[in-house]
C-alpha cells in the first residue's frame, strides 16, 4: 500500500492530468473531476481489492461503477496511474478514435471501464445488478459506485434505491458526491434535494457521511468504515461533501467549471497551484 505522502502526491498529479487533458482539446468536465480526486485515489490505491490485469467478468475482486460519467478525466487519470493502460494514452483524451472518450465507453475495450456511463441516473441500477451477480456467484467481494448529487434528480435512482434495500443488497457501497453544483447552477436552485442522507435512510439504507471529501485521510477512513458495515442486510450509502474544482482557487465555489476547459493563462495558473509530483505524461 502507498503511504499517505505518496497518495497525496498522486492526488496533485491527477489534478494536473485532469487540467491538461481538458485544456488540450478545449473540452471536458474539470470541476467535478477535481472535486472527486481524493475519492478516486483512495478507492483505487487503498480501498478496493483488485486483481492483476483486467477482465470484464470481475470475479474475485471488488468492482467500481461510475454513474456520473462526465467526470471521466479523473477516472482515466487514476486508471492509467494504477496501471490499467499507458499513462501516455491520456494524450488522446476526447480525440477521434480514442479509447478515452468524453464519457467512458466499453466499445473500444478500455481496461478498467466496465460500463458505458454518462446518461445520468443509470449507474445505481447497474451497480445493483453487479452486486446481485456477485451474490449468485458466491463471490464475497464488494461493488462500489459513485453518483452526482444533481444526478439524484433522475427518478430511476429512487426505484433502484428502493429495490436495493428491499432485496438486502448489502455488498454495495454507493457514494453520493454532494458538491451542491450541477450544469445549470446550484442544486438547491435547480431542484432542491433536501436532506440526502435522511432520504436514503427512509428508503432503508445504512447511511454515513464524509464531511470533507477533499481530505484524503477522511475519505480513506470513511471508505474503510463503509466496508465494515457491509454484509449486514442493508446497502451502504456514503454522502460525501466535496468542493467542485477543488485545488484550483478560481474553479471553486461555482458551477461555472462544470463543463468548461481553461485557456492557456488559466491552465498555467492552475498548474502553478498543483506542482508536478510524479511526472507529467
Amino acid at each position: 500500500m502507498p503511504n499517505t505522502k505518496e497518495l497525496q502526491d498522486l492526488v496533485v498529479q491527477v489534478r494536473r492530468d485532469i487540467l491538461r487533458m481538458v485544456h488540450k482539446v478545449n473540452s471536458g468536465h474539470p470541476g467535478g473531476s477535481l472535486g472527486c480526486t481524493e475519492f478516486f485515489v483512495a478507492l483505487y490505491n487503498e480501498i478496493m481489492d483488485l486483481k492483476e490485469g483486467f477482465d470484464m467478468d470481475g470475479k474475485g475482486e471488488d468492482l467500481f461503477f461510475l454513474s456520473n460519467g462526465h467526470i471521466s478525466p479523473v477516472f482515466y487519470s487514476v486508471l492509467a496511474r494504477r496501471g490499467y493502460f499507458p499513462i501516455e494514452e491520456l494524450n488522446t483524451f476526447r480525440l477521434i478514435d480514442s479509447r478515452l472518450q468524453g464519457h467512458p465507453t466499453t466499445h473500444e475495450g478500455l481496461p478498467g471501464v466496465r460500463v458505458a456511463s454518462g446518461s445520468l441516473g443509470q449507474g445505481m441500477s447497474v451497480a445493483i445488478g453487479a452486486a446481485l451477480a456477485k451474490k449468485l456467484n458466491g463471490d464475497h467481494h464488494l461493488v462500489f459506485s459513485l453518483h452526482g448529487d444533481g444526478e439524484l434528480q433522475e427518478g430511476q435512482n429512487w426505484e433502484a434505491i428502493m429495490y436495493a434495500a428491499g432485496n438486502k443488497v448489502d455488498n454495495l457501497i454507493a457514494t453520493v458526491d454532494r458538491n451542491g453544483q450541477q450544469i445549470d447552477g446550484a442544486t438547491e436552485d435547480v431542484l432542491p434535494l433536501g436532506d440526502v442522507a435522511e432520504k436514503f435512510k427512509a428508503f432503508g439504507w445504512d447511511v454515513m457521511e464524509i464531511e470533507d471529501g477533499n481530505d484524503l485521510e477522511q475519505v480513506i477512513a470513511g471508505l474503510k468504515e463503509a466496508k465494515s458495515r457491509t454484509g449486514k442486510g442493508k446497502p451502504v450509502c456514503i454522502v460525501m461533501t466535496t468542493m467542485m474544482g477543488n485545488g484550483v482557487d478560481f474553479m471553486m465555489h461555482t458551477h461555472a467549471w462544470h463543463g468548461k476547459a481553461p485557456n492557456d493563462e488559466q491552465l498555467a495558473n492552475a498548474l502553478g497551484q498543483n506542482p508536478e509530483t510524479l511526472g507529467d505524461y
